[in-house]
């Protein structure tokens, strides 16, 4: 029972430390990624990593991830004060399923969710006061002597990833091409959204709950 009761707080600390260390390194990329486009390239500016599938394509959104919008400033605000409020909720039960042992499959998946989360309310909260706007003829300022381009929880979220996996035009489209896939302009991308590594550790963290469901019922039973 001595035994028992010293390897559990070992094994929840070390659980936790792995945790913090996985939330900290994702956020720094994502943050320092953000930073650097923001301070480096103006809005609609690309460059071409991998040809025909990668491209770092700076735009900036609103409203939710993958450039999703939310409707006028006081959209932009709820959406802010609900996204703060989830951060909490997730870090909690991120808390709880550490200190309960969970799966390490599920604890990484809410981790996941957590880190994303923040790191777009951080664009949220703290760009609007940090940098000044940018533009498709001017990058923006970190601290500038002017003050930044909105206020607190009316930053705009950094976007830069763009894969369009396909990018073709009804005219060089084979003839078992599906028709209803191209728009008005005759024109079909594959995956259009442009999003960053927030949005990336969201979507992940999903798709683990998503597919590992069995795991973690197994390991509660």
């Amino acid at each position: 029972m001595c035994l028992y009761n010293g390897i559990v707080p070992l094994f929840k600390k070390y659980i936790l430390k792995k945790t913090l260390i996985l939330v900290v390194v994702i956020l720094l990329i994502d943050q320092i990624s953000k930073f650097y486009i923001k301070t480096h390239m103006f809005i609609g500016q690309e460059f071409i990593v991998f040809p025909d599938w990668f491209i770092i394509h700076f735009t900036e959104n609103n409203g939710m991830a993958f450039g999703m919008q939310f409707a006028g400033q006081y959209g932009k605000l709820i959406l802010s004060v609900f996204r703060i409020v989830a951060i909490i909720a997730i870090g909690y039960y991120l808390y709880y399923l550490i200190r309960k042992k969970s799966h390490k499959i599920l604890i990484v998946s809410i981790a996941l969710i957590f880190t994303g989360a923040l790191g777009n309310i951080i664009d949220s909260v703290f760009y609007g006061i940090l940098f000044s706007e940018s533009n498709y003829n001017q990058m923006a300022e970190l601290f500038p002597a002017g003050g930044g381009y909105a206020g607190v929880l009316h930053g705009k979220v950094v976007d830069m990833l763009y894969f369009p996996l396909i990018d073709i035009h009804r005219n060089d489209a084979p003839s078992w091409f599906p028709s209803f896939l191209f728009g008005g302009d005759s024109h079909f991308v594959f995956f259009r959204p442009v999003f960053n590594i927030a949005d990336s550790a969201i979507t992940i963290g999903v798709f683990l709950l998503l597919f590992c469901q069995k795991k973690f019922y197994k390991s509660e039973k």
